[in-house]
C-alpha cells in the first residue's frame, strides 16, 4: 500500500544532510511551508543554499533560518521586502552569499530542472548585470541570456488538499511557486492543510501528481506556527 503520509515535521525531514539545497514554495507568506522551513532548525543541518522568491520578513520561517546562519547562499528574486531586515543585515556584514535571479527566470529554471531541460534562452536580464559572465545569442531581432535550469536536493512546499499518495491541490495564490518546485527537486515534502480520503480528490484539480511528491505532513488548517 502506497501511503507518503508521515506524523510529524521531524519525521518528515528526516535524513536531510548539512549542504543541501533546497526550494521552497511559496511567494511572500502565501504558500510558504512555514512548519517544515522552521522544522529545519531542528534538525541541525547547516551550510544551506535556499532558493526562494524573497529573502523571508521578520521573525519567522526562512528569516529565522537566516538568522540562525544556517544558510550559506541564498537564490531569489526579491532580498528586499518590507521586513526583511535579517537578510539584509547579513548581506551587509558579508556573512551570506547572494544570486539575483529575475522572477519569471527562476520559475522557469525550476520547470526546466522539472522537464529534463538542461538550459534555456531568454531576453530576461540582456545587457545588464545580472548576464555577466553568462553566454548570449542573438534571436528574433533581441539578445537573449543562456540560462541554466535549477534543481534542488529537497522541496518544501505547501499544499490546501492531499492524499496519501501525495497528490496535491493548492488554494488560489497559494499555488504560486509550489508546483515548480515539486518537479525541481531529488525529494519533495509537502505539508498540507487538509488530508482526504484516496480518491476524493477531483482529478481535474489535482496540480502536483504524487509521482513528484515523497513526503506529506499534516499541518491543520488555522494550526499556529512553531
Amino acid at each position: 500500500m502506497i501511503d507518503k503520509t508521515v506524523e510529524t515535521v521531524a519525521e518528515a525531514l528526516s535524513g536531510v544532510a548539512d549542504g543541501a539545497t533546497f526550494l521552497l514554495g511559496g511567494f511572500g507568506a502565501v504558500g510558504q511551508a512555514t512548519h517544515l522551513i522552521e522544522g529545519v532548525l531542528e534538525t541541525g543541518i547547516r551550510d544551506l543554499t535556499v532558493v526562494a522568491n524573497n529573502a523571508g520578513y521578520g521573525q519567522v520561517g526562512l528569516a529565522r533560518l537566516l538568522k540562525e546562519g544556517r544558510i550559506r547562499k541564498l537564490i531569489c528574486s526579491y532580498p528586499r521586502i518590507v521586513g526583511s531586515t535579517v537578510f539584509e543585515e547579513l548581506y551587509r556584514a558579508g556573512r551570506i552569499e547572494l544570486e539575483l535571479v529575475p522572477q519569471g527566470t527562476l520559475a522557469e529554471r525550476m520547470r526546466a530542472a522539472g522537464a529534463g531541460v538542461p538550459a534555456f534562452y531568454t531576453p530576461t536580464g540582456a545587457g545588464t548585470r545580472l548576464a555577466a559572465g553568462k553566454e548570449v545569442r542573438h534571436f528574433d531581432g533581441r539578445d537573449c541570456v543562456l540560462e541554466e535550469a535549477l534543481s534542488g536536493d529537497v522541496a518544501l512546499i505547501e499544499a490546501w488538499k492531499a492524499d496519501r499518495w501525495g497528490n496535491l491541490t493548492y488554494r488560489a495564490a497559494g499555488r504560486n511557486f509550489n508546483p515548480v518546485c515539486a518537479m525541481a527537486a531529488r525529494m519533495t515534502i509537502a505539508q498540507t492543510q487538509h488530508l482526504e480520503p484516496l480518491g476524493t480528490l477531483d482529478p481535474e484539480t489535482i496540480v502536483t501528481p504524487g509521482i513528484f511528491v515523497d513526503r506529506v505532513v499534516h499541518i491543520e488548517y488555522g494550526s499556529p506556527r512553531l
